[in-house]
C-alpha cells in the first residue's frame, strides 16, 4: 500500500505540483479575488524571513496589512524587513525571534503577545524543518515533530482567544502533499518505535497538521481554519533539505510566489472565508485530504487519541516549574 500512495502521488504531483500545474489551475482564478486593501488588520507569518513566507509577507505588506514576521534567525529577519518595507512602502512589519522547536518558548512569546497587541486577523503557521537524524528539544520532543506539530498546536491553541475577538480571523497552515503518503500514526507520534526516515517524518507531521485544522475548525465556529499545499517549489528549505528531489525537479518548480498564491488567497480573499472551515486547499480550491484507495482515513477514537496526546504534550510544556510558579503567564486553557 505504501508503494501505491507514493506512485499516485508522484505521478499526481509532475501534474499538478510543478510550475506547470500552477500555472494551468491558475488560467481558473478569479484576478479580482486579491483586489483587496487589508489596512488595519493584522498577520502573524512563522518562517517569514524566505521562501514561501517572505513572499506572503512581501504580499501582504504591499496591501497594507500589519505584518508580524516570527522567524528564528535575527539577521535574516531584519534583511527581510528591510527588503519588505522598502519594496512596499510599508513600516508596519514587525519581527518577533522564535525558534519554532523550542516549544516552551513559543507558548512564552504567544502569550506575551496577547497582553501586547489587542488583535490578530490571520494566523499563518508556515514555518517548518525537516531534520534528518532523531534529535530532541529542552523538553525532550523530537525536532521535527516539535517545530511541524506541537509549535504549530501551542502556537494556534494560545492565539485563539486573541483571534476570536478579531473581525474575520483566519488560521492557515502550510501543509505538504507528502501527507497524502502518510495515515496519522497515534501510537508513534514523535517516530520513536521504527527506522527514522526525516522524509517520512516530514510527511507524518503534515498529515497531523491537516487532522489538527479539522478539529480546529470543529471546535472554534468563529475562527476560519484552512491548510494548504503548496505545490513543489524552489525554496531554501527544499534545496537543502532534499538536495536530491530540488536537483532532479530543476526548473519544474514552482516559484515561491507561485507557492505563496494560495495562502494568500485564503489569508485575504472573501472568496476563502465563503469557504467551509477545516479544508484542504491546493491552487485555490479545495482537494481531497487522500488519495483514492490508500487507508490513510482515521477513525474517531485515533483521532481523539492523537488530540489527547497533544495536550498532554503541551500541560508538559508549560507545566508549573519546581517551586510551584509558572515561568511566564497564566497556564492556558488547551481545547
Amino acid at each position: 500500500m505504501s508503494l501505491y500512495r507514493n506512485a499516485v502521488w508522484f505521478l499526481n504531483g509532475i501534474h499538478q505540483y510543478t510550475r506547470s500545474g500552477y500555472e494551468a489551475a491558475s488560467k481558473d482564478f478569479e484576478p479580482q479575488d486579491l483586489s483587496v486593501s487589508v489596512v488595519g488588520r493584522s498577520f502573524m507569518i512563522t518562517g517569514a524571513n524566505s521562501g514561501i513566507g517572505r513572499a506572503t509577507a512581501m504580499t501582504i505588506a504591499k496591501k497594507g496589512g500589519t505584518v508580524h514576521m516570527v522567524c528564528r534567525n535575527k539577521d535574516k529577519a531584519e534583511e527581510a524587513r528591510e527588503d519588505i518595507v522598502n519594496q512596499s512602502g510599508n513600516t508596519e512589519v514587525h519581527i518577533h525571534i522564535v525558534d519554532m522547536s523550542e516549544t516552551r518558548k513559543v507558548w512564552e512569546f504567544a502569550e506575551a503577545f496577547k497582553k501586547q497587541y489587542p488583535s490578530l486577523n490571520v494566523l499563518i503557521n508556515n514555518a517548518g524543518c525537516m531534520v534528518h537524524k532523531r534529535e530532541l528539544n529542552a523538553e525532550g520532543l523530537e525536532k521535527n515533530f516539535a517545530s511541524n506539530t506541537m509549535g504549530v498546536y501551542i502556537l494556534t491553541q494560545t492565539l485563539i482567544p486573541l483571534l476570536q475577538k478579531s473581525r474575520d480571523p483566519r488560521v492557515i497552515t502550510v501543509s505538504s502533499g507528502g501527507m497524502l503518503v502518510q495515515k496519522l500514526r497515534v501510537d508513534d507520534l514523535q517516530s520513536e518505535k521504527s527506522y527514522f526516515d526525516g522524509v517520512m517524518v516530514y510527511a507524518q507531521n503534515k498529515r497531523q497538521q491537516v487532522v489538527l485544522t479539522e478539529q480546529w475548525a470543529k471546535a472554534n465556529p468563529i475562527i476560519h481554519f484552512s491548510v494548504m499545499h503548496p505545490g513543489w517549489v524552489d525554496t531554501p528549505a527544499v534545496s537543502t533539505s532534499m538536495p536530491h528531489f530540488h536537483h532532479m525537479m530543476g526548473e519544474r518548480l514552482r516559484g515561491v510566489e507561485q507557492g505563496a498564491d494560495t495562502v494568500v488567497w485564503l489569508a485575504l480573499s472573501r472568496a476563502a472565508a465563503r469557504t467551509r472551515s477545516g479544508q484542504f486547499f491546493q491552487d485555490r480550491r479545495p482537494v481531497p485530504a487522500h488519495l483514492p484507495l490508500a487507508w490513510t482515513c482515521s477513525s474517531a477514537e485515533e483521532i481523539q487519541s492523537f488530540m489527547t496526546q497533544l495536550e498532554t504534550l503541551a500541560f508538559r510544556v508549560i507545566q508549573p516549574q519546581p517551586d510551584g510558579e509558572l515561568n511566564g503567564p497564566s497556564r492556558p486553557q488547551f481545547v
